[in-house]
């Protein structure tokens, strides 16, 4: 009788240890997931590197989407509470126009390039008709913006000649939206160009004095 008494309490103890383990594996393995997946969306944010491109749409009369700020490429303005301000408004749709250096304590310069077809025509490299050659070769070298010479295959590069343009900076520089035009802006502070931007635009969709979408990209 004692022995199926203690054969019973065996089976209760290997019982008992057997949920225990289960129990502490799966306590273990819960904590490892929360390690792996920090619940801090702001420290998740600020592990992201700086956007340095990409389509974004301005809208004339939001007050927030019609700036955009080249940092992070959203919206320029921001509520904060009960206030309407500016947070970094690099570029600014104003009507049928953009604009830039409207900071006070910015300047800018904005030069037209043209549709990809008239950059291709204009200097003289290979590309499709309406292709993305010309404007994915367009990049900064020094202080000169660069674009294609020859045959892409090759990689020759030859300075805008617009480069001029983007050394006369002036506050709120203004130049008219035109549909599959490309753009070079130049952002800088007033007092010195250590935090300058150069910033290569396409227009890709334009409604006047409503909307207007483009394709932008640090240089």
């Amino acid at each position: 009788m004692n022995l199926k008494v203690d054969s019973q309490k065996s089976k209760v103890m290997k019982r008992v240890l057997f949920i225990s383990l289960v129990v502490f594996i799966a306590f273990g393995f819960h904590q490892v997931l929360r390690a792996q997946n920090p619940s801090a969306p702001d420290e998740k944010r600020a592990a992201q590197s700086q956007k340095r491109g990409g389509i974004l749409t301005m809208y004339a009369i939001d007050p927030l989407a019609r700036t955009l700020c080249f940092r992070d490429g959203k919206e320029g303005m921001a509520f904060t509470n009960t206030n309407w301000v500016n947070r970094c408004s690099d570029l600014s749709f104003a009507g049928s126009n953009l604009v830039t250096g409207i900071e006070t304590d910015r300047l800018g310069a904005i030069v037209d390039l043209g549709t990809p077809d008239e950059l291709r025509s204009g200097y003289d490299f290979e590309d499709a008709q309406g292709g993305g050659t010309g404007f994915a070769s367009i990049h900064l070298q020094g202080d000169k913006i660069m674009v294609l010479k020859e045959d892409f295959g090759k990689q020759v590069f030859q300075p805008l000649r617009e480069n001029s343009k983007l050394t006369e900076l002036r506050s709120s520089v203004a130049a008219p939206i035109k549909l599959g035009h490309i753009y070079v802006v130049r952002s800088t502070g007033k007092k010195d160009n250590s935090n300058q931007q150069f910033v290569k635009l396409m227009v890709i969709a334009f409604r006047p004095e409503e909307s207007v979408t483009l394709r932008w990209e640090l240089l």
